[in-house]
């Protein structure tokens, strides 16, 4: 195989070592050989709703995931809502729950969704709205992939499961319940501001809600829902005397009330008809067991095998999350909102996708995505351009049909080029490049774009700029990106002229300090700290300084050589999850996810293996606390993911893969379209971390990258482990 350049610097010491050096692989019992055939099982949805690390102020110290029933990028998240708020809609140390909403985002920094709560009850409702709640404890609850379950402390139950645009839940009230039994439906409350309109009928509630303002923009969307009850109301009113909420009751002695749901963007009769199409009257218990083999197909996709009982829990709990997002947004004839609010089609059998955290997602998100289901990664990229077209730009973070300018950069034009890079093609991408070149100049998609092209970065104190060296950085990333899709579409004079702008962090490097640096519109060096925050976004110059994944062999250079650096890194993982105030790594937050890797380009893939192993086993866990961060729609749980595989995508819109050691013995990554790439390591172990030697296909890799073709083409990677 070709190399890449700096594979020619790996010693041979580094991979290969004397065999007495091989320590010999534990005997695997055959609980912990086989593949299972349920990987939902191992899944824990609780995973990210309590902080597992300190809030450092970038949206806390919990995962702020939701632990209700979902479909893998589903449109409904048909989720309960706790009565402390929390990101996400569930704070795991609060026994109150006031209402299950049908939408969440999971893992985001800042709160949106949270529409249209249904809440059973006996008896009228509270006159005061702060008081409607229920209590319960975690031993009465239960959350698996595609259900939800929980009995509160006055006896009623709710069991929710759902489809891809639809839901259903069975309400079971207590059988001595002494007055009447019902429930609440509320479209006038969301985690953000929310107004509302609910229609009652002899056994229907239908409407919209209109909400909106993630991280206090100015997006908002408009949410249609209709739920059709398996037996008619007894009784009925407005809420509050308001038409967005609605009380209902049922009649004497009823026990047990199912009500389908489906939501659209687009009108009441489209959340009728989802639920039509995708639940054909069908049972809770058949929709749920459906829920769960396709949950099921999703998670096979990887098959690791041995390892311990708690790391498949915290693998497949990691893929799970990391398959939550983006959200199907059209309909099942294929209509959907577009960012322009009118309304369009997609192509016959594809699906427009929406919710977008572009600055996380691009990281490695898209690209496990692309590597297990390349048709849904292609409508993925396909949706990026359609919000591109529609908007007039490409935002850098979407909700629904809205964009909300949150965050730096211009990462979903990067996402989508990375999953062209991993096999997600089937989509133009042709049209995605010149949108996004063309968006380069606009002040929506890329605030500080003239300076940027004409001196070569983002100037301190620009205006409308969050985080000058920051964002350079993040359009230099941009750039390389699509300059690699710009080249294998065979447009060389794009690929030329963005692979010199993807240089342009050299313009934020000071030799003096060695570090990248804000700098003046005329070229001079403000005063500085490697802890200063800035002209930084969530992070400090000493993280920031690392952010060149596509170019680190230059960055090195500049830096000393390989020698420096790996001193330097050795330093910088002192800590792992630092914060923004200390010189270290913040691994629980996205600026610091490529650096662990960073060693594979200074020829000592022995520090990969340690760190990458270090973050697994320190920063991930199969608890309600088992996250340091937020999961931003999965990017974090996608990078446990990928550490697990030992591989990581570096360099975004390309299809390398840098390596570091499997964590289990045997892993087969079935890619959705016939390909398979199997992994094997069976010395694996807590002990065997450091790779000895590779193979691929039988034959010798000498340095620690995959080569791209390989995910065209499949084949075995042979680790041979060691202890260290």
């Amino acid at each position: 195989m070709r190399l890449h350049p700096v594979a020619a610097a790996l010693t041979s010491a580094v991979l290969l070592a004397p065999p007495a050096l091989a320590a010999s692989a534990t005997p695997a019992t055959a609980e912990r050989a086989r593949a299972t055939d349920d990987p939902a099982g191992y899944v824990n949805p609780f995973v990210g709703t309590a902080p597992g690390g300190t809030d450092f102020g970038h949206g806390g110290g919990a995962g702020n995931t939701f632990p209700g029933a979902t479909a893998a990028l589903g449109g409904i998240q048909w989720s309960p809502d706790t009565v402390t708020r929390q990101h996400g809609g569930y704070a795991y140390k609060d026994n109150r729950i006031r209402g299950f909403s049908l939408t969440h985002i999971s893992g985001a920094g800042c709160s949106d969704y949270g529409n249209v709560p249904f809440m059973p009850l006996t008896g009228r409702p509270a006159t005061d709205p702060a008081t409607r709640y229920a209590t319960f404890s975690h031993a009465n609850e239960q959350a698996s992939p595609g259900s939800y379950g929980v009995r509160f402390d006055n006896g009623i139950r709710t069991q929710i499961s759902v489809t891809q645009r639809s839901g259903i839940a069975r309400f079971s009230y207590p059988a001595n319940a002494a007055q009447p039994v019902g429930l609440t439906v509320d479209a006038g409350r969301a985690f953000n501001k929310a107004t509302g309109e609910i229609r009652i009928g002899s056994r229907t509630l239908s409407g919209y809600t209109d909400s909106g303002g993630f991280c206090h923009s100015s997006n908002h969307y408009r949410l249609y829902f209709h739920a059709v009850f398996d037996r008619p109301f007894d009784h009925s009113e407005h809420l509050d005397g308001k038409t967005s909420g609605a009380y209902v009751s049922f009649a004497p002695g009823t026990r047990a009330v199912t009500a389908r749901v489906g939501v659209s963007f687009v009108d009441v009769a489209a959340a009728r008809r989802n639920v039509t199409d995708e639940q054909r009257s069908r049972s809770y218990g058949v929709l749920r067991r459906a829920a769960r083999d396709r949950w099921n197909d999703w998670l096979g996709r990887v098959a690791v095998q041995g390892g311990t009982e708690t790391q498949r829990r915290v693998f497949y709990t990691a893929l799970y999350h990391a398959l939550l997002h983006p959200s199907a947004f059209s309909d099942t004839d294929g209509r959907y909102r577009g960012m322009d609010g009118k309304v369009h089609r997609t192509r016959r059998g594809h699906v427009q996708y929406a919710d977008f955290s572009g600055w996380d997602v691009y990281r490695s998100q898209g690209q496990l995505l692309a590597l297990l289901a390349p048709h849904e990664a292609s409508d993925v990229a396909q949706s990026i351009l359609e919000q591109g077209r529609q908007a007039g730009y490409f935002d850098r973070w979407t909700v629904a049909n809205g964009g909300s300018r949150v965050m730096v950069g211009d990462p979903l034009p990067a996402m989508a080029a990375s999953i062209h890079a991993f096999g997600g093609t089937d989509f133009d991408a042709r049209a995605l490049l010149r949108t996004a070149v063309a968006g380069r100049h606009d002040d929506r998609q890329r605030p500080g774009n003239r300076q940027y092209d004409t001196l070569g970065y983002v100037p301190a104190g620009t205006k409308g700029v969050w985080g000058s060296a920051a964002t350079t950085l993040e359009y230099a990333i941009a750039d390389a990106a699509l300059a690699r899709l710009a080249g294998r579409l065979g447009d060389t004079a794009t690929e030329t002229a963005l692979t010199r702008a993807s240089g342009n962090w050299r313009n934020l490097f000071n030799p003096a300090s060695g570090y990248i640096q804000p700098r003046n519109a005329d070229g001079t060096w403000p005063s500085f700290s490697p802890t200063q925050h800035g002209e930084y976004v969530e992070g400090n110059a000493a993280q920031y300084t690392w952010l060149v994944p596509h170019d680190l062999p230059a960055l090195f250079t500049a830096m000393g050589g390989n020698a420096a650096v790996t001193h330097r890194l050795d330093s910088f993982f002192t800590q792992l999850n630092a914060g923004s105030d200390k010189p270290y790594a913040y691994l629980g937050n996205e600026p610091s996810f490529n650096i662990p890797w960073a060693y594979d380009y200074a020829g000592r893939p022995d520090r990969t293996q340690d760190t990458v192993r270090r973050a697994l086993m320190t920063l991930f866990s199969d608890r309600p606390d088992g996250l340091v961060g937020n999961d931003d729609l999965g990017e974090m749980s996608s990078w446990a993911v990928w550490a697990c595989l030992g591989m990581y995508p570096q360099e975004p819109g390309s299809p390398q893969l840098a390596l570091a050691s499997p964590l289990f013995p045997a892993a087969t990554v079935h890619r959705g379209n016939g390909v398979t790439l199997t992994l094997l390591a069976p010395q694996a172990s807590a002990r065997n971390t450091h790779v000895r030697s590779l193979r691929l296909d039988e034959q010798p890799l000498n340095g620690p990258f995959l080569p791209g073709g390989v995910l065209t083409t499949g084949g075995v990677l042979r680790f041979q482990l060691m202890s260290p």
